[in-house]
């Protein structure tokens, strides 16, 4: 059982959440043409502003003004929670409807002790997919259920409900410390408002924009030396790209204000064109069900989810089970070492979405070659922002590689081009293992040492052996090496310099099987970069247990002319633009130890 610690002190054993991880509750654009841009200096300064704590003014921010009233309003109701009332279908609002008039959902919105209202807020209600279904959400393969989330300003803490529509009653409850659900369409309005009316982006900018001048809006980030540092509070980035550099306007929207401005350089790019979302024959075919595929001895189900990614489960190789689900979490890109800030991006569906770059194509698979023989096969997914390779849209690409030999790799892979020249990139990659009995060794002096307990490791920092392998998995069905890239795989990547960790999987209760909110900030620097709230203040036994092993690479991006590196571009070629893209590969090669030792032999 998981050891557990009270939420701000306030929560105390009532909510019964686990330190910092989840815990199910049981359930009986363009600048006007008319002004002069600002001269841009050659180098980028330190050219960042924080904006003063000043109250808004709200004659001049209807939006906000609206919102702020709603949730006065709502403080006084007996349901305390501000809930979705525009752009809901039926089938949204009966399921808002649901959560909130649960018990076990609505007393996360009042001090236990007090009973005095905290602020909070629905901010999403989305269809539940086969890759949210966990036991205690079975009955949702059969009947439409929809996923219910709140945010909780005081705590900074996230509650969803899993609602059963034909049953009429919630499932399930699952709480998120420190955590934060995206923001609806109508909170996004409300940043741009209060963005494009700061004196502090006008003076930067030089002109006052509009708010379809600004892209990003709707996607979390943090900047230190503020109370957004580490998301503390619900802050998002309405970004301007003028000329070769961005304006991030850092906009807190729990307190309703400009938090500062922050230049960074993007360099000079030209849209080829708009890219014609298939939204709709994404969502039926690849998003609302599982995809079986079988091919070289491997057999899958794949599916889109709502913002972790492509998804793969129930992995079998020769019939055997491999891995439970692979998918990718977050991507936390920060731009700054030393002022930490930066963006959380979620990848994922284009529709009932949380991802801030979506899928744009369908899943493709391809043979993978080596010198004319076919090796094995990839499934790979694209997320794009729709003017990707503009400054501040984004290209990501998941790539899992399956070898007929039985190898297999988890590729999360960054194309740029970003916001920033000086950004590191950490793709949070989640890989639950198959079987209720796995151990997880390292290689060290006296060879392989097994883990006893849940924990962490940054790989550089560990040895290898002759082949390669820094760490294995054992278990009664099967045995993997674990190689951490280094550069060595022959694709262009440099390294990953990652942190590994592993943690007990408890199958009992949802700590990641379904889709997840961005669970770490952006912009750490240590291996605070999530999972590690799943490792208990006392580390759990994991010896001949159901793991679950996270791999966080952790990228470097460069424009350099000649080393480009989590990069892209369009440049002039048989007179027309082309994109040329710098792509930088990650993830670590699973290598059965059967062929491993074999071919060492």
């Amino acid at each position: 059982m998981k050891q557990l610690r009270p939420l701000l002190l306030l929560l105390g054993l009532m909510l019964l959440v686990a330190a910092c991880q989840p815990a199910s509750v049981d359930q009986s654009t363009a600048t006007p043409a008319s002004v002069s841009l600002p001269t841009l200096e050659p180098t980028l300064p330190d050219s960042g502003v924080l904006a003063p704590r000043a109250t808004p003014d709200l004659a001049q921010l209807p939006l906000l003004a609206a919102h702020l009233a709603r949730v006065q309003a709502a403080l006084q109701e007996t349901i305390p929670i501000v809930p979705i009332e525009d752009g809901l279908d039926d089938e949204q609002r009966q399921a808002q409807s649901i959560a909130l008039s649960e018990q076990l959902f609505r007393r996360y919105a009042r001090d236990p002790q007090t009973q005095a209202p905290f602020r909070s807020e629905i901010m999403g209600i989305y269809p539940l997919r086969a890759s949210d279904i966990v036991e205690k959400t079975a009955v949702c393969a059969a009947n439409p259920c929809y996923r219910v989330e709140m945010y909780n300003y005081a705590l900074n803490f996230f509650v969803a409900a899993v609602a059963d529509l034909r049953e009429g009653r919630v499932l399930d409850v699952i709480g998120y410390e420190d955590a934060q659900p995206d923001i609806p369409a109508s909170l996004t309005q409300v940043a741009l408002e209060i963005a494009v009316h700061a004196p502090e982006v006008q003076e930067a900018l030089g002109y006052t924009p509009e708010t379809s001048d600004a892209v990003m809006a709707s996607t979390k980030t943090s900047l230190n030396s503020t109370v957004c540092e580490r998301s503390r509070h619900l802050c998002v980035a309405p970004t301007f790209v003028v000329g070769e550099r961005a304006l991030w306007a850092i906009v807190d929207l729990t307190d309703g204000r400009l938090v500062g401005v922050r230049w960074t350089a993007v360099g000079s790019s030209v849209a080829i064109t708009e890219k014609r979302l298939e939204d709709e024959t994404i969502m039926r075919q690849f998003c609302q069900q599982n995809t079986p595929l079988e091919q070289a001895g491997w057999s899958l189900n794949y599916t889109l989810t709502s913002s972790d990614g492509l998804r793969i489960s129930e992995v079998t190789y020769q019939g055997t089970p491999i891995f439970d689900s692979v998918k990718l979490v977050d991507w936390h890109v920060s731009y700054s070492a030393t002022d930490g800030f930066g963006y959380s991006d979620a990848v994922g569906c284009p529709v009932f979405s949380q991802a801030a770059v979506i899928a744009i194509e369908p899943p493709r698979v391809t043979d993978m070659v080596v010198d004319g023989e076919v090796v094995g096969f990839a499934l790979e997914q694209g997320f794009w922002s729709e003017l990707w390779p503009l400054p501040c849209n984004y290209f990501y690409k998941q790539r899992y590689e399956f070898y007929n030999d039985g190898r297999f790799r988890p590729l999360a892979i960054n194309v740029g081009r970003g916001c920033g020249n000086d950004g590191t990139y950490r793709p949070v990659t989640r890989i639950a293992l198959a079987g209720s009995a796995s151990t997880f060794s390292e290689w060290g002096d006296s060879g392989w040492q097994a883990w006893t307990s849940e924990g962490w490791r940054l790989a550089a920092d560990v040895s290898s052996n002759d082949d390669g392998y820094s760490f294995q998995i054992s278990s009664v069905n099967s045995s993997f090496y674990v190689a951490p890239s280094t550069g060595q795989f022959g694709d262009g990547g440099r390294g990953d310099n990652a942190y590994v960790y592993v943690t007990l999987h408890h199958a009992d209760r949802d700590e990641g099987d379904s889709d997840m909110p961005t669970i770490g900030p952006c912009c750490n620097t240590d291996y605070q970069q999530g999972p590690e709230r799943f490792i208990d203040p006392t580390p759990e036994a994991i010896t001949d247990n159901p793991l679950v092993l996270w791999y966080v690479a952790q990228i470097k991006n460069d424009d350099t002319p000649g080393a480009e590196y989590c990069w892209a571009d369009t440049v002039l070629e048989d007179g027309l633009y082309t994109d040329r893209e710098y792509p930088c590969p990650s993830g670590p090669m699973f290598v059965p130890t059967g062929i491993a030792d074999a071919n060492a032999g």
